[in-house]
């Protein structure tokens, strides 16, 4: 018998989804939750992004939470919520290109703990997506960690926004996921805003929202 440990946490937990079906919507918008949260709270900002158009799936974490500790900590320390996160995203890509969603005209996004998982995602599973918003968050594994992606996220649009001082995602890994993202070929956009605290601002909702209007409702 397979241990409990492993039993993959996240796959029967059900997604909100928002928005026109996937036929009638003219994109579609992926949003990931952070720790001790849950897909109502990420879908708060839906009307910021001005995504009403799209087709928006939040998918839903066990327990409110996708891995047990921090996002720097050794990889086993963290699963199978992290890869089981990650294959939960995964199967809502693939849903919505079944549905006839093609893949330059879904956006993936998330902040915190949702933030790490989209961006460790779009490095494991590289596509020319619509788009790539890391909100607070970075690839997961502890510093030094070696990495080796396969695969292209050319000319992808990709932004990074963090607080400078954010206590729980240090400058130094927001700077090394632009990098390992961008040697995947993605355009980068990193900023970092000094002195704020661990959430999301105007003016990262606005280029989220410049994003969805210049790559999905006007292309």
């Amino acid at each position: 018998m397979e241990p409990q440990a492993l039993i993959p946490p996240h796959d029967q937990v059900p997604s909100v989804t928002m928005g026109p079906d996937p036929q009638a919507a003219e994109g579609a918008l992926i949003l990931i939750h952070g720790r001790n949260a849950a897909a109502p709270n990420i879908l708060e900002i839906v009307a910021d992004l001005a995504a009403e158009r799209l087709h928006v799936v939040a998918p839903n974490a066990t327990d409110n939470t996708w891995y047990p500790k921090s996002f720097l900590a050794p990889i086993h320390e963290n699963e199978p919520g992290i890869s089981s996160g990650i294959a939960r995203i995964n199967h809502i890509v693939e849903d919505l290109m079944e549905q006839g969603i093609p893949v330059d005209k879904i956006v993936i996004g998330g902040f915190s703990q949702g933030a790490c998982l989209a961006a460790e995602f779009v490095a494991q599973h590289p596509r020319s997506y619509g788009g790539v918003l890391i909100y607070s968050g970075g690839i997961i594994g502890p510093e030094g960690l070696h990495r080796s992606y396969l695969g292209s996220l050319s000319h992808v649009p990709v932004f990074l926004g963090c607080s400078d001082v954010d206590s729980h995602v240090p400058a130094w890994r927001v700077e090394e996921t632009a990098e390992v993202l961008a040697t995947l070929g993605a355009s980068i956009d990193m900023r970092f805003y000094p002195g704020m605290g661990h959430l999301i601002n105007a003016e990262e909702l606005a280029v989220g929202r410049e994003l969805i209007q210049q790559r999905i409702l006007t292309s």
